[in-house]
C-alpha cells in the first residue's frame, strides 16, 4: 500500500500556527509539510490540536498566529470556500448528512447542481454520483437510495464518495480524513485504502487522521505527533512501532502498564436474556454476571451491531430479566429507570445533546433525581453531581457548563460514561464505546470500565475492536447470521484466534 513519494514537490506547508481560547491553548507553534503524493498521519491524544489544526486548514477557524502555504504560495485560507478552491477536500469522522435526501443529493452537498436547460439535470447528478461511488468499488449503493435506509457504515461511505466529485474549476490536491474508517468494516477499509493508493499515484497529499495504531502503520508513509499543541515527533512510517507512537502521543511508555486484566465474574446473574428475537437477531439466549465484563464480536452484519438496540427496543420476543426479576423494556427509558444504563454508538446522533453543556447532558436520564417536587430541576444538584462524576471519568473540560460540541470526541464519550453511571446502574450496555478516542482516553476508559465492574456492575461491551474485547473481557459472545453461535472463555484469546471464531471456525482447531 505505501510507496516512495512520487514526487518531491511540497503540497503543503504549515508554520508556526497559534491559537488560543481563552486562556486554552489549542496550538502552539505547530509546524508540519505534506508532500505530494504521500500519506501523512497526524496523530495525538485528544486535544492534542488536531481538531483546531484540521478546523483551520477547513477555513471555519482563524489562527492567531503563523502561515500555510499551498504549493509554495501563501494561503489564505478564510472560509471553507477559500479552502475548497485551493483544492482542499474533508472527510469527517462525524456524520454531517441529511437522511431525508438521497445518496446522490447528499454526495452533492454544498456544490452546484449541474443543469440542462436552465432546470436541474438529475440524470447528471446520479451519474456522477455514481462515478464518486465507483472509485471507492462501492456496487451495492444505488444513487438513489435515501441515507435513512442505509447503515451508519454505508453512510460514511457515502460522505467519503462525496470528497471525490470532480470539480475542473477546483481540483482536489489535498485530502485531510479525520476517522475515516471509524464506522466501517474491514472490506469497506480496504476499499477507501485502495483508493487512497490511487490518489498518491496522482501526486495528492493525504493528511490521514486515526486512532488506530495498525492502521496508520498500514497506510503512512510518515508520522506527525501532536502533543499539548505543538509537533513533538515526526518519524517514518516504516520505523515507527505502536510503543514509539503511544509514547510520543502521550509523553510516556503506558503500553505495559495499562494492559487489562479482565475481572473475575461473580455467581449472581445481572441481566439474563432467553430466546431474544427481533428483526436481524434469533434466538439469543445469555447471562451477564455481576462484575462480569462480557465482550460481544461478530463479522459486519453478523448481530452484535443490532444487539443492544434489540434488547431496549418493543418490537421484540423473548424475556429479560434483571437481577433474576423480568422486566418489560419498550424503550431506553423504560431501561434506565430498571437500573440498565446505556451508552450508544453514535454519541453525537443518538447519545448528546451537542448545543447543551455537560451538566445537562450528564442528568438528562435522571431528572427525577435532580427535581424539586417533581416539577422544577435543580440546576446546583446538576452541577455538583457533573462536577463529581467529571472527576471519576478523568474528564477535561473548562467547567460542568461548557457545551459539549466544544470538546473532543474522547471527552465527549466521557460525558456519556458520567452519565451512564451517575445513576448507579446495576448493568451497563456499551456499543463501541471508545471509537473515535485516542489512546490515552482509551485507556482511561478501560481502567474506569474495570473501576465499575469492581463494584459489581455487569458490562456488555459490542466491539469491532478484538485488540479492545481481549483486554477487557472475561468472557466473549460470537454471533453469526444473527445468532450467538459461541460463547469462549476468555485465556490467552489471541486476535486471529477470535477472528477465526467470528469465521466459524472450531475453538478446537485454534492456537490460542
Amino acid at each position: 500500500m505505501k510507496h516512495k513519494s512520487v514526487l518531491a514537490v511540497k503540497l503543503l506547508s504549515i508554520s508556526k500556527l497559534r491559537k488560543t481560547f481563552g486562556a486554552t491553548i489549542a496550538l502552539n507553534d505547530a509546524s508540519l509539510d505534506l508532500n505530494a503524493g504521500e500519506t501523512l498521519a497526524l496523530m495525538g491524544e485528544n486535544g492534542a490540536g488536531k481538531s483546531t489544526l484540521i478546523k483551520i486548514l477547513a477555513g471555519t477557524v482563524a489562527p492567531d498566529s503563523g502561515e500555510i502555504h499551498i504549493d509554495g504560495q501563501l494561503a489564505k485560507l478564510t472560509t471553507p470556500i477559500s479552502a475548497y478552491r485551493l483544492g482542499l477536500r474533508f472527510i469527517h469522522q462525524e456524520l454531517n448528512v441529511i437522511r431525508s435526501l438521497d445518496v446522490a443529493e447528499n454526495i452533492f452537498l454544498g456544490r452546484p447542481y449541474p443543469q440542462r436547460f436552465g432546470l436541474v439535470n438529475w440524470r447528471e447528478i446520479r451519474a456522477q454520483a455514481q462515478d464518486c461511488l465507483k472509485k471507492l468499488g462501492i456496487k451495492h449503493i444505488s444513487p438513489e437510495q435515501k441515507l435513512s435506509k442505509l447503515s451508519v457504515g454505508d453512510r460514511m461511505l457515502v460522505k467519503i464518495a462525496a470528497a471525490f466529485l470532480e470539480d475542473p474549476a477546483a481540483p482536489a490536491r489535498i485530502f485531510v480524513m479525520d476517522e475515516p474508517t471509524a464506522a466501517l468494516a474491514s472490506e469497506e477499509t480496504k476499499r477507501l485504502f485502495k483508493v487512497i493508493d490511487e490518489l498518491k499515484r496522482r501526486a495528492c497529499g493525504i493528511i490521514y487522521v486515526s486512532h488506530r495504531l495498525d492502521e496508520v502503520l498500514a497506510i503512512a508513509d510518515r508520522i506527525s505527533v501532536l502533543r499539548d499543541g505543538a509537533v513533538k515527533a515526526e518519524m517514518n512510517a516504516n520505523i515507527a512501532t505502536k510503543s514509539t507512537l503511544i509514547e510520543a502521543m502521550i509523553g510516556r511508555d503506558r503500553v505495559e502498564s495499562q494492559q487489562i486484566i479482565p475481572p473475575v465474574r461473580s455467581e449472581s446473574i445481572a441481566l439474563s436474556v432467553d430466546r431474544l428475537n427481533t428483526p436481524a437477531l434469533r434466538d439469543v439466549s445469555f447471562n451477564l454476571h455481576a462484575g462480569e465484563i462480557l465482550g460481544v464480536v461478530g463479522l459486519a452484519g453478523s448481530g452484535p451491531e443490532f444487539l443492544i438496540k434489540g434488547l431496549i427496543n418493543e418490537a421484540k420476543a423473548g424475556t429479560i430479566s434483571l437481577n433474576g426479576e423480568p422486566v418489560t423494556i419498550r424503550e431506553a427509558a423504560d431501561a434506565w429507570k430498571f437500573g440498565i444504563a446505556i451508552a450508544p454508538r453514535e454519541r453525537r446522533s443518538e447519545g448528546l445533546l451537542m448545543m447543551q453543556d455537560i451538566a445537562s447532558n450528564i442528568a438528562l436520564p435522571h431528572l427525577n433525581k435532580f427535581s424539586l417536587l417533581r416539577f422544577f430541576l435543580s440546576r446546583k444538584h446538576q452541577a455538583f453531581v457533573a462536577r463529581k462524576m467529571g472527576v471519576q471519568v478523568r474528564l477535561k473540560a473548562r467547567s460542568s457548563q461548557q457545551k459539549v460540541r466544544e470538546l473532543s470526541g474522547g471527552n465527549q464519550q466521557k460525558v456519556m460514561f458520567a452519565r451512564a453511571i451517575a445513576g448507579d446502574p446495576s448493568v451497563l450496555l456499551l456499543d463501541e464505546p471508545t471509537r473515535g478516542v485516542d489512546v490515552g482516553a482509551k485507556y482511561d476508559i478501560y481502567a474506569l470500565l474495570r473501576e465499575i465492574a469492581e463494584k459489581g456492575v455487569g458490562i456488555l461491551v459490542v466491539s469491532s475492536d478484538h485488540e479492545e474485547i481481549i483486554h477487557l473481557c472475561s468472557r466473549i459472545m460470537i454471533f453469526k447470521d444473527g445468532r450467538l453461535v459461541n460463547t469462549v472463555v476468555n485465556s490467552e484469546m489471541t486476535e486471529q484466534a477470535l477472528l477465526a471464531l467470528c469465521y466459524g471456525e472450531s475453538q478446537d482447531r485454534i492456537a490460542c
